[in-house]
């Protein structure tokens, strides 16, 4: 028998592939964990080897199989003894469960489907994990998603349902533009609508500006949650400013991540600890939803189609307002502020494949 004999391989047991693709779910949850913590950094994917970040200790092959090795070592560096975080056992218990759960529901159909829907879900597992970490999707899995669902959309035209490759195109083609474009409106509209907040205060209130926060008279807002991007500024009209060695008055003031402005004169943030204006009104930035989005969104239109990308955008429109009024009522407001939009429509676009156009096909159906 040919070592590569794809008949043979046809021939073995159903529960066989479901069980090499857990394990190969399973091994690419462990590539996975590599890009969470390296892309957003900016750092090599493929080089150097897995090794500590605490101590850099490389971590030779038998220390780093799925799951086993971390239950052995009990979450602990085989060197420095330092905490490995319970993220990378789920990941790859996860990866492994979503690439069981692709099989089953269409290794029957076809094998070929169950691999593709297997690299969009593991882009879905990168970009959640760092959305959630550090409030951005790295133009590797969204502008790469893109290409690659192209790609995948005509080597597999089962993936939009057509009878031939150049109809899954198209369908690719519409995808990308509808999730891109509709997202990138919403983006628009957004900002134009909600992208600034305007705080009225009454006359001779007193702002407070401090290293951490602003100080308004009812609320104190962190600046981590009003300055998302180098541009997102507080801006004020201040009858008086006092800072630690001078007074202005009269003055307008413009804060950024980088740069303090009171009238003519300009300062270094870092290097103003504490600073105090009087004014009656004050608008800080609000950001709707991040152009990141708008990436993803064209990716995931780019593999599942137009209908796809507005069943997430609607469904987790619906997951997103569930999760803050939750929040809220626990009474975590400023988690609900906090939480990227990413991870939403990754798991509305998740549900689609695995149950959602079903459901809606069942209850756009005649009866």
């Amino acid at each position: 028998m040919a070592l590569f004999d794809l008949h043979a391989f046809a021939a073995l047991p159903f529960h066989f592939w479901s069980v090499m693709f857990f394990v190969l779910g399973c091994i690419m949850g462990s590539f996975l964990n590599v890009c969470i913590y390296r892309m957003p950094r900016g750092q090599s994917i493929v080089t150097p080897p897995s090794s500590c970040p605490h101590c850099s200790y490389r971590i030779p092959f038998y220390l780093n199989i799925p799951l086993v090795t971390w239950l052995y070592l009990r979450g602990k560096c085989a060197n420095c003894g330092a905490p490995i975080s319970f993220r990378y056992f789920c990941v790859e218990l996860l990866t492994g469960l979503i690439f069981l759960g692709c099989w089953l529901l269409f290794g029957a159909q076809s094998p070929w489907l169950a691999l593709v829907y297997c690299i969009l879900l593991s882009g879905f597992v990168v970009a959640t994990f760092i959305d959630i970490e550090h409030f951005i999707i790295p133009d590797e899995i969204t502008l790469g998603g893109i290409v690659v669902g192209f790609l995948c959309s005509f080597a597999v035209p089962a993936l939009h349902g057509a009878a031939s490759a150049g109809k899954s195109l198209q369908e690719s083609f519409l995808g990308i533009a509808v999730g891109g474009g509709l997202i990138y409106g919403i983006l628009r509209l957004g900002k134009l609508m909600f992208g600034r907040q305007n705080f009225q205060l009454p006359t001779g209130t007193k702002v407070i500006f401090t290293e951490t926060a602003l100080h308004l008279p009812e609320r104190e807002i962190p600046y981590e949650e009003l300055f998302y991007r180098k541009s997102d500024a507080i801006v004020l009209h201040a009858k008086t400013v006092e800072l630690f060695d001078r007074c202005y008055s009269n003055s307008a003031l413009r804060l950024t991540p980088e740069k303090l402005t009171i009238g003519d004169d300009s300062f270094n943030p870092d290097e103003v600890p504490h600073l105090e204006a009087v004014t009656d009104e004050i608008v800080v930035p609000r950001e709707a939803m991040g152009f990141g989005d708008v990436k993803f969104m064209a990716a995931i239109g780019a593999f599942l189609g137009w209908k796809a990308t507005i069943f997430s955008l609607l469904f987790s429109s619906i997951l997103g307002a569930a999760v803050g009024v939750a929040l809220i009522c626990l009474g975590k407001r400023e988690w609900s502020s906090r939480l990227p939009y990413g991870p939403y429509i990754a798991f509305a676009a998740a549900f689609w494949i695995f149950g959602g156009e079903r459901l809606v096909a069942a209850w756009l159906a005649p009866r």
